[in-house]
């Protein structure tokens, strides 16, 4: 059987097709209930897999790092003042030695440019497990998330309410390539970037998509089937955190902004969640949020991710 990511990097959801991307939801679909049926295989064994945070990180690591262990591959995970960036090296010298040890490399960073010159240099495929611009490998966990719920993607209308930051970013593109509806509400001042925007637009006129941003929050999630918060302040950005709460304290997701969405929508959250802040313990905590199982499809996602790239 083809597979036509055998090999390639993941810097952005904007690197697959609309194709690409519904396979790797249809490989974590079959990988997950083949293991909960007991099937235990081990495609990559022999494999390596260098695993680096120069951020924070609880799920992400702990979800590829499981990943890799199910898939019969062997995680080398690197963070601190043991990241395998961290001792002046060049970019280049880092990459090149790593890739003569590990089959693939992930990494958690904060710029971009980062992943994309690892990517250049790299022979082994390069994974983005987060960056200040994107984040697609949690868009992917929350794209299988709906589809598990809803068991569909195409004409579903989810609303993102916040920080136009790299989750905005990611459901835009993600939202896109699915043929979705994509709105996203931000604060003046901290919208979505605009080439963002644009290039969403472009993926959706080719899948009859719909992408659109505003100011107004109850715009945003009026009719939604999925709305969708992340923390105010990101990392790197916490001595905002005061100021922002100022300004976005009316983006809250409340169950009063929920009541404008449709009936039993689903609540979304990348975690970790400021409860209080960008939304209430009545809604986080209600039955219409999936913010466990989205976080449980980290691991399938990835797993399947993993085993396409190196398949």
């Amino acid at each position: 059987m083809d597979n036509p990511l055998r090999g390639r990097d993941l810097l952005s959801l904007a690197d697959l097709t609309p194709s690409e991307l519904l396979g790797i939801l249809d490989a974590a679909d079959a990988q997950k209930r083949a293991w909960s049926r007991g099937a235990r295989t081990a495609p990559l064994a022999g494999k390596s897999v260098a695993l680096i945070f120069q951020k924070p990180s609880m799920r992400t690591r702990v979800s590829f790092e499981i990943a890799c262990v199910r898939l019969g591959a062997h995680p080398v995970v690197m963070s601190g003042n043991d990241s395998a960036f961290s001792r002046s090296e060049s970019v280049y010298d880092t990459t090149k030695v790593l890739e003569r040890y590990c089959d693939a490399i992930v990494i958690r960073t904060f710029d971009q440019s980062m992943v994309e010159e690892i990517a250049e240099v790299a022979a082994v495929p390069v994974i983005n497990a987060l960056t200040d611009d994107h984040h697609p490998c949690q868009g992917l966990a929350d794209l299988l998330t709906i589809r598990e719920h809803l068991s569909r993607l195409a004409g579903v209308k989810i609303a993102y309410i916040g920080d136009g930051n790299n989750m905005a970013n990611t459901y835009l593109l993600g939202g896109a390539l699915a043929g979705m509806s994509v709105v996203v509400a931000t604060p003046p001042g901290y919208e979505t970037s605009a080439a963002v925007v644009e290039q969403a637009r472009t993926i959706a006129e080719q899948t009859g998509g719909r992408i659109e941003t505003t100011l107004d929050p109850v715009a945003a999630v009026t009719g939604a089937d999925v709305v969708i918060t992340d923390t105010w302040a990101s990392m790197g950005q916490e001595s905002e955190h005061g100021t922002r709460l100022n300004v976005f304290t009316p983006y809250c997701v409340d169950a009063g902004l929920m009541a404008h969405a449709s009936s039993g929508a689903l609540f979304m959250h990348c975690l970790p969640a400021h409860r209080g802040e960008e939304v209430t313990d009545e809604v986080i905590d209600c039955a219409s949020s999936v913010v466990f199982d989205e976080a449980e499809n980290r691991l399938h996602a990835q797993k399947a991710l993993l085993s396409l790239v190196l398949g």
